[in-house]
Order: C-alpha cells, then structure tokens, then sequence
C-alpha cells in the first residue's frame, strides 16, 4: 500500500550523516513546506492527485495507456529547456488519461550514476511512475498493434507547440485565476501576465517530477553543504563547549521521532541569486551582478539580519566580481566557470556530463530551499526555480526578478 523511499541528509548533532525511511501512502502525503496559504493555489490537492494519476491501482490492465518519452537531448537544450519539455508531456499524459513514462535521460548517463539508475531520471529523483507500470510500458512499446490502435504514444506523435504550449489540465478549474501577486519586476507588483495558466502547471509538474531526492542526490547535496557551511557550523557546535560531553546520554523517543525529521542545517537567513548570463543574451535582456545586487539590497533593507548569499551562476566573472560587495558573505559550489562568452553548450562539454549535470541541480535545490530569491525570470531555470519555491512554502518570501519572461 505505500512505497519506503530512502531519503539520507545531514543530522545537525556533531554533522554526522544520517537517514531516514519515510512512508508514502498511496492516497498521497507529500512533504509540502509551509501552509496551503505558502504555496500556489491547490498544491497539495494537485501532487496528491498526479501521484494517483500515475500510479494506478493494477498496471495490467489491458486499458491502461501510456506516453512514454525520453527527455530531449537535441544540443543546445539545457537542464531547465529538458525539465520543462517534459512537464508539457505530463499535461499531454494527464489530459489523455495515459501513464506518463520517461526514458533515456542523457544527462544521467555518466558513470556516477550506477547500475540500473544510469541514463535514468531516476538516479536523481523518485521515477515518475511506478515500476510495474514501467515493465508494462517497455513490454506493450515493442508490439506495432500497442501504437497503431493508440494503447502507447510517444514524443513524435505530438507537435512541437502541443508539448511546448500545449492545453493545460483543467480538472481543478483555473487556480492560477486567484493566485496572489508576489513578483516584482522593476518596481512593480506582477499580478497578471499572459500565462498564468503555464506557469502554475509547470510549477506544480516540476514539484512532481523533483518531489523526492535520490540517495545519489542527498550525497550531493550533503558534499555541497559540507564544503559550503561545515566550517561555520563546527565553530557552532565547539563553541558550546564541554557541556554536551557531560550531558550525554541514550536519545529519547522525541529525539528519534519528532527532532529528527528536520530539515538538514545551513545558516539562515539565506538569499540565493542566480546570475545568467554568457549565451542568454539570445533570448533574454541580460543584467549584470549590479542589478542583482540592488535587487538583493532591497531586501535587506526590509530583513537587516539577513547578510548571507547562495551565488550560482556560469561565469568565473560573477564570482570575482561578487568580492566587491564585502557587507554580503557569499557561499557557491567550487567548479571551473565559464570565461568569456561561449555557448553554455560548451561550457558543459569542458566540464564533462557528470560535473555539468550535478553542480547545476545541487544549485537548484539551494535555490529552492533558501529564504528568498533573485533572479531572471526570462530565464527557463529561474522559472522552474520560482516554481519549485512556490509548491514548497516560499510564496510569500516573493520574487525580485531583473528582467520578465519573454512570453509574458
């Protein structure tokens, strides 16, 4: 009746890694932060309901059908461009009723990811479906009569504007009609654009297709954490002296039970900026840290304690530049960045698949669990990023971006 997923972080006593085992119920209990007023209209509902939607009760059923897709992989399609393409074949999947079931995906195709979990999405994030319904979906795509009479479908089966600006599920009605205004561009509070409507769903299917860390990616971020805050928080911990050795004792039931399930430590509050630069300025109006760093001072003129930045971003320049601004202590993943203005894509190909799969998404998750956010909306990955915040109790921190979406 439920799944046991293994989920490993890092326990704030003494810094020691740690695990728990979590029981997702098949009626959905997903760990959403903060109340249904701290994320997007209907969340909970929503993830409860494409869980169920992609976990039916027998995956034999000779009725079921399935879409089964692998992530795009044409060059030049970033991790944001891949995570969003697939969001739109969700849509696809639920608006057919068809189990959606993604392939191959490239970037997990590199030799940290092991065994079966190699050149899956599954080596980073819960698979979308479960894995009956994936051997039942695998089984039925060999067979010519399973795509002739419309049992399985596939990308090519869809037009590009269909996945990319397809229909969206409209069973729950239009939540995005009622959504509070919390973005801020130029000054201005957003409070209605042209899509409303892609930027609820692709938040709410993001927050679907990331909902629950791997092993493989819980190191990553316990490595990032460690390297980033280990310092500061060992000074912590030794400086309350030799008191904890004297009161030392077997952990008690709230211990094991109620403490343990928080969320791992790092110094709050955080602010995350995502700097894009390089090759965006094709798609978008790019800003340098200047205005970032305007943006990040209007909100420390409202929250004075807040003075610590997670900084991502491609360009070695960012970096340096942010030594300027000696009011903010800055924290970043160690990794070559990009000098001078190349294409992402070859950005990535110096850093090879793995480092320019995993440093990105560690920066993601950063992202999503700090307290506020600076960023481009005109950007795909700060998009997703906001959307990732939004399902997971960061609405009301709001969202300062420097330029807007170019759709909007």
């Amino acid at each position: 009746m439920y799944q046991m997923v293994h989920i490993w972080r890092i326990v704030r006593r003494r810094l020691e890694l740690g695990s728990v085992w979590i029981h997702v119920w098949r009626t959905g209990h997903f760990l959403l932060g903060g109340g249904d007023e701290e994320n997007y209209p209907l969340t909970r509902r929503v993830q409860r309901d494409i869980w169920i939607h992609q976990h039916p009760l027998d995956c034999g059923n000779k009725s079921l059908k399935f879409l089964v897709a692998d992530w795009e992989t044409l060059p030049g399609f970033g991790i944001g461009a891949q995570i969003a393409g697939m969001t739109g074949l969700l849509a696809i999947a639920i608006n057919e009723n068809r189990v959606l079931v993604a392939n191959y995906y490239n970037r997990a195709d590199h030799d940290g990811c092991k065994g079966s979990f190699r050149g899956n999405w599954s080596c980073y994030f819960l698979q979308e479906t479960s894995e009956e319904c994936r051997k039942r979906a695998f089984a039925i795509v060999k067979k010519r009569e399973a795509w002739e009479s419309g049992i399985v479908t596939g990308k090519q089966n869809y037009s590009t504007k269909e996945i990319w600006a397809g229909a969206i599920p409209k069973q729950w009605g239009k939540p995005w009609s009622y959504m509070k205004p919390t973005t801020e561009i130029n000054g201005s509070l957003i409070s209605n654009h042209r899509k409303m409507d892609r930027r609820w769903w692709r938040a709410q299917a993001v927050r679907y297709l990331m909902r629950y860390q791997t092993e493989y990616t819980c190191g990553l971020m316990n490595i990032a954490r460690n390297s980033a805050f280990g310092k500061e928080a060992a000074k912590i911990v030794l400086s309350a002296g030799d008191w904890r050795k004297k009161n030392k004792k077997m952990r008690t039931e709230i211990e094991e039970q109620v403490w343990s399930d928080h969320k791992p430590w790092l110094p709050r509050p955080m602010l995350s900026v995502h700097v894009r630069m390089g090759d965006k300025a094709c798609e978008m109006r790019v800003a340098a840290l200047e205005e970032y760093m305007h943006l990040a001072d209007r909100i420390r003129d409202r929250f004075p304690e807040l003075n610590r930045i997670w900084l991502s971003t491609e360009m070695k320049e960012v970096v340096d530049r942010s030594k300027d601004y000696a009011h903010w202590r800055f924290y970043y993943t160690e990794v070559a960045r990009q000098v001078g203005n190349k294409s992402m894509a070859e950005y990535e190909a110096s850093l090879g698949r793995e480092m320019s799969t995993n440093y990105p998404l560690v920066n993601f998750l950063m992202a999503s669990e700090a307290d506020f956010f600076v960023g481009a909306l005109g950007s795909t990955w700060c998009f997703l990023i906001d959307g990732m915040r939004n399902t997971g109790g960061k609405v009301m921190s709001g969202y300062l971006s420097v330029n807007k979406d170019r759709f909007w």
